[in-house]
């Protein structure tokens, strides 16, 4: 990596460099003891020609191939996607394999988090109930459930807009007027629980269940599966209308799969099986209700950091989330498997360009070929819905920086670190081995946090470039920026800054210690995720093939 502080060669293979600030025409970048005059702006986060590009020559980053000039492009020129379309390399099974070096654990060996400890032996980071519905004809009853119980539970929260629209309504009712009325500058108000071992009551809501196809309804009853088995969660209350696809017996069925030694309370309501929607409600909340008790009988111990069990995502990417963000998740990643811990890379339409790579580093032909049926079935489907993982970046990946699907992808894989995949899964799979899982899920940032809580990740950690709210019901979710700008804007949801990185006063190995050390902080429940704090409940099944 050749960092001039002004602009950043990756790979000796490359021919495009990134600009670390704003550069000017004319300026003079050295490069390889080469000089290159620009010859226009190039803004921070996008790149540039390092050399001279005719018609049908190969662009490089990463060192992977990412694109192919569609016209002439000059040394010191920006590329946009008026002279750069996407091209990736194809990939198949070979001997190649990757070596990995384990980064040194002996700092952390004798670390803990304090977690609650489940019958399967996986470990919460957390400890939530969880309500859920089986079909969407009764997502009407979870918000009757959930305005009536949270509240009483002491888990409702009062946030300033409240206030201020409550501010705004008592104006117009008094005829003041409205724009003396100033939006107060507070903490969100938080009542203490009647269950303070709870960390909360999460109720979530969706549109499946039934009139989709019948794989879809299989994987809905999954996922759902493998949220009541999500170590976080210790106890979940079902309600199902009765005569939809997706049917308790099913999700039962998936939660033996999963976890054999499943002894959650799980508590079913079927409501054409009662005389009245009152009954059914009735008996819900009050069963819910005697069910937390016990629930809260239970603590938080210590455990190794092997017990970890992390999602690694990005959303609102930009031109840096490669280069500092990414990065420093991925050595996060290694630290984790290199302490016996469990990871989890999703997002298969991110891993189109590197795919030859991620082959390279699976530990056996058989999870190799996996990953190769898996990734050309998703991109058939994709392009039998007239789209194609080219079409992947979206209007803000690209207005900062990320022209192609493999510039966005070379980059987002590094969140996955250099550690051997030992398993490759298809959604809505469950992660069960120590080490570095895939898992087959969209691109789309709650598709894929989604997936991955229910494949029983403990936390998700969640790079963004341009700022994104998202979180989950059931699993924290650890906001981390690309650059310190948007730290700042976006700090009612931004964790941890990875800015120091791009400005160079930091390595990624140095600010990847500091995070996993974040990491055991929220772990621990010492501290709340900032998606936590606004609760932010994002859960959004994946419907195959009908999103990237």
């Amino acid at each position: 990596m050749q960092n001039t502080n002004t602009t950043l060669k990756i790979s000796p293979k490359d021919n495009l460099l990134v600009a670390l600030s704003d550069l000017t025409p004319s300026q003079q970048i050295i490069t390889d003891s080469e000089t290159i005059t620009l010859c226009e702006k190039i803004p921070a986060k996008h790149k540039f020609a390092a050399t001279n590009l005719a018609i049908g020559d190969l662009a490089f980053m990463y060192g992977v191939l990412v694109g192919e000039a569609i016209k002439p492009i000059i040394a010191g020129e920006r590329i946009t996607t008026e002279n750069l379309v996407h091209r990736s390399e194809d990939f198949k099974l070979t001997e190649e394999k990757s070596v990995w070096n384990p980064p040194s654990t002996k700092i952390l060996e004798n670390k803990t988090f304090l977690g609650y400890e489940r019958a399967d032996g996986n470990v919460g980071t957390a400890n939530y109930w969880l309500v859920v519905p089986m079909v969407f004809c009764e997502n009407g009853n979870i918000e009757i459930l959930k305005n009536s119980m949270t509240k009483a539970l002491g888990f409702d929260k009062r946030s300033q807009y409240e206030s201020f629209a409550q501010d705004l309504a008592s104006a117009y009712q008094r005829n003041d007027s409205p724009q003396s009325v100033t939006l107060r500058n507070e903490e969100l108000n938080r009542p203490s629980p009647i269950f303070p071992n709870v960390d909360g009551i999460k109720f979530i809501t969706h549109g499946l269940g039934c009139g989709e196809t019948r794989d879809v309804s299989h994987e809905l009853c999954g996922l759902l599966a493998g949220y009541a088995c999500n170590p976080n969660v210790a106890g979940i209350t079902v309600l199902s209308l009765g005569c939809q696809h997706a049917q308790v017996s099913i999700m039962e069925e998936e939660i033996a799969k999963r976890c054999a030694d499943f002894d959650k309370p799980f508590l079913v309501f079927e409501q054409q099986r009662y005389p009245s929607e009152r009954e059914m409600l009735e008996k819900a909340i009050r069963q819910t209700f005697e069910k937390l008790a016990e629930v809260n009988l239970q603590e938080r111990v210590a455990m190794p950091l092997s017990k970890l069990r992390l999602g690694m995502e990005c959303g609102a990417s930009d031109g840096f989330s490669g280069i500092s963000a990414n990065p420093c998740i991925g050595h996060v990643a290694d630290l984790t498997v290199a302490l016996g811990g469990q990871v989890i890379l999703s997002e298969f339409p991110e891993l189109c360009g590197v795919e030859q790579e991620i082959v390279n580093r699976c530990k056996t032909r058989e999870i190799g070929s996996r990953f190769i049926e898996i990734m050309r079935n998703y991109e058939e489907r994709v392009k039998e819905a007239g789209s194609g993982f080219h079409m992947n970046p979206s209007p803000g990946n690209v207005k900062d920086g990320l022209i192609t699907d493999a510039i966005k992808s070379a980059g987002a894989a590094r969140k996955g670190g250099t550690s051997p995949i030992i398993d490759v899964l298809d959604y809505p799979g469950w992660v069960n081995k120590n080490g570095l899982s895939l898992l087959c899920t969209a691109g789309n940032d709650v598709e894929s946090t989604t997936a991955m809580a229910g494949a029983g990740a403990n936390l998700i950690l969640f790079s963004t470039g341009l700022g994104t709210p998202t979180g989950n019901p059931v699993c924290p979710v650890i906001k981390i920026s690309s650059n310190s700008n948007i730290a700042s804007s976006f700090k009612e949801y931004i964790d941890f800054d990875t800015g120091s990185i791009i400005d160079g006063t930091e390595s990624v190995e140095t600010l990847g210690e500091k995070l996993l050390n974040e990491v055991i902080a929220y772990a621990s429940g010492e501290k709340k995720t900032k998606a936590v704090l606004q609760g932010r409940d994002d859960f959004l099944p994946w419907k195959r093939g009908m999103s990237l």
